[in-house]
């Protein structure tokens, strides 16, 4: 069972208020993010190997780097394959990052069947790969799949968001916001959204340090 499919912002919305019906601190803060994006992705072996190109570098890099490799027609798997180390270093790739969207290509992932699987085996089969971590598979099953009932608590920004908002001491650890996240199922996905928007707001407020 893949639960429930985030497939339009009304999904969001619905999702959006159903929480703010549970917890009045999510209903000031939506108050205060407005309504949340729908960031739905696409699917597939591009979009992974877009996150392994992200990864540990500036936005900025990382888009440089992409787009040196769509110019060069080494998104999908087999042109990975084929390419040599020399053709992936001209682009950008790091060693490190070569090793990864080789290892991705020949993981020969169903793609498709991925979209009818528990958000559970995503997660698993993801993860099996080298470079992609569990926040990568979440990431990938919440905006490429659109699986309305996941989170991302290894994330810093939500982590720091829920200190804010709750008014904790420290920022919680991912195993703690994990449990945390539990109280927003079964929209923990339309959650995410909303504590990355209110992670900006209240940065904003702030001014960001």
């Amino acid at each position: 069972m893949t639960g429930r499919i985030i497939e339009t912002p009304d999904c969001v919305a619905e999702g959006a208020a159903w929480l703010a019906a549970q917890d009045p601190r999510l209903a000031a803060a939506l108050h205060e993010t407005g309504p949340l994006p729908l960031r739905r992705k696409p699917d597939g072996f591009a979009e992974l190997l877009s996150a392994i190109v992200s990864q540990q570098v500036s936005t900025a890099s990382a888009n440089a780097i992409w787009s040196r490799m769509k110019e060069a027609r080494l998104t999908g798997p087999r042109k990975i394959m084929w390419a040599t180390d020399d053709d992936l270093r001209a682009v950008g790739l790091s060693r490190q990052k070569i090793r990864y969207a080789r290892a991705l290509a020949e993981a020969r992932i169903d793609y498709a069947a991925l979209r009818g699987a528990p958000t559970d085996e995503v997660i698993a089969t993801l993860v099996e790969v080298p470079g992609i971590g569990i926040w990568t598979a979440e990431i990938y099953a919440m905006f490429s799949l659109g699986r309305a009932d996941v989170f991302a608590p290894g994330d810093l920004a939500l982590q720091e968001a829920a200190r804010i908002l709750f008014d904790l001491p420290d920022r919680p650890k991912e195993r703690a916001l994990r449990e945390m996240a539990q109280a927003w199922s079964p929209w923990r996905s339309v959650a995410a959204r909303l504590f990355w928007a209110y992670y900006r707001v209240a940065k904003n407020r702030e001014g960001i340090r």
